[in-house]
């Protein structure tokens, strides 16, 4: 039997879980970091980040305090709440990122295991496929579990990675942030990478399901967004090594590691980092498969047992077929579009009609919980 969360696990879990899926591979390399906050200098690249973090906490705030007054804990429920029935937009945008993001889940975790074992990279996209699926049968309390104990595991190898790497480049680091380098583009860099990570927060609204009031709601909102971004502080940080060729570099954690030169540290790194593969891919594909299996209740009806099963496995050889056959290339087109129709058909109403709708409810609580959510 699921038991409610108690104490400080309550405030955590949503921030841990939002940072397992944030993260996916794009910690892995360093190259995302590079480009959204390397790009605006190293002291700039600090400031972006404190701008991610900021939009990431104001937007994980009120979209939990808005799931917990209406309790809608999948995406569909919340959007037709917010949205009406123009709430089907946001569905358009949600499958056309996550088919991207499977297919470069499947890519990076092949090229992850290849570059490591020198295997086939069918063994990685094989590890991954099966790890999703296994998270997602398991249910949300397993997940909640996996992920909450891997986050603590990611933050223990960056804080020993950091470590060691200011015991040996530490006056490096210092000088480079003496430099008090700073660009321009320092603002809309940190707010281009929090809006581009926007999806993540929808993906977790189970985890909101045990807040009983608005302080821990917004509490918890605002720990995910801090708890976000500061694996991506850390990446930076210890990327002031030698900050112009890393930055330079197409993979910036492979020349620290070269730097350091302890190969096991890459490894363990490696193996940590193919962990939050796993954890992105479970996140996207349970938010869909909660987001059918509501639809279904709320009509009366009830998903057949072979329905679960089938919408998680479609999901994941659909993310292997655009790996194989190199239409990812093809979706990435538009991905430039489906990361400005987040911040167009979620964050602006999230933060415009929905902090009207939380409001209203607040004077007109059983009225307002009362009216069911809208398709």
């Amino acid at each position: 039997m699921e038991t409610k969360k108690r104490g400080i696990t309550r405030w955590l879990i949503p921030g841990l879980i939002f940072q397992s899926v944030a993260i996916g591979g794009g910690y892995g390399t360093g190259a995302e970091i590079a480009q959204y906050f390397g790009a605006s200098g190293f002291v700039g690249g600090l400031l972006s980040a404190l701008v991610t973090l900021v939009i990431w906490a104001v937007m994980c705030a009120v979209t939990f305090e808005f799931v917990r007054v209406f309790k809608t804990y999948d995406y569909g429920s919340m959007m037709g709440k917010l949205l009406g029935k123009a709430g089907f937009l946001y569905d358009i945008l949600y499958y056309l990122m996550m088919f991207i993001v499977l297919g470069v889940l499947n890519a990076t975790a092949g090229s992850m295991i290849t570059a490591l074992t020198g295997v086939t990279r069918w063994l990685g996209v094989g590890i991954l496929s099966v790890g999703i699926i296994y998270l997602v049968f398991k249910g949300t309390v397993m997940i909640e579990r996996v992920l909450s104990f891997w986050s603590y595991v990611l933050y223990a190898v960056y804080i020993v990675f950091m470590i060691i790497v200011f015991v040996k480049f530490g006056s490096n680091i210092s000088a480079e942030f003496a430099k008090g380098e700073i660009h321009s583009n320092w603002f809309t860099n940190g707010a281009s990478y929090s809006i581009y990570n926007l999806v993540v927060v929808p993906l977790i609204l189970y985890t909101v399901r045990d807040c009983e009031t608005r302080k821990e709601a917004v509490g918890s909102g605002i720990l995910a967004g801090i708890l976000g971004v500061i694996p991506g502080i850390l990446l930076l940080i210890v990327m002031g090594a030698d900050f112009a060729t890393v930055q330079a570099a197409e993979t910036p954690v492979t020349v620290i590691f070269e730097m350091l030169d302890m190969k096991w540290l890459y490894i363990i790194f490696e193996i940590v980092l193919f962990g939050t593969l796993i954890e992105t891919g479970t996140g996207f594909i349970k938010a869909v498969a909660d987001r059918i299996e509501a639809g279904v209740v709320r009509s009366g009806k009830e998903l057949p047992k072979w329905g679960h099963p089938v919408i998680v496995i479609g999901m994941v050889l659909i993310g292997v077929l655009i790996s194989i056959f190199g239409l990812l290339n093809l979706i990435v087109k538009g991905y430039g579009t489906s990361v400005w129709g987040f911040l167009i058909i979620y964050a602006i109403p999230m933060l415009t009609l929905g902090v009207y709708k939380i409001a209203k409810a607040g004077k007109n609580p059983q009225i307002e919980q009362a009216q069911p959510p809208q398709e």
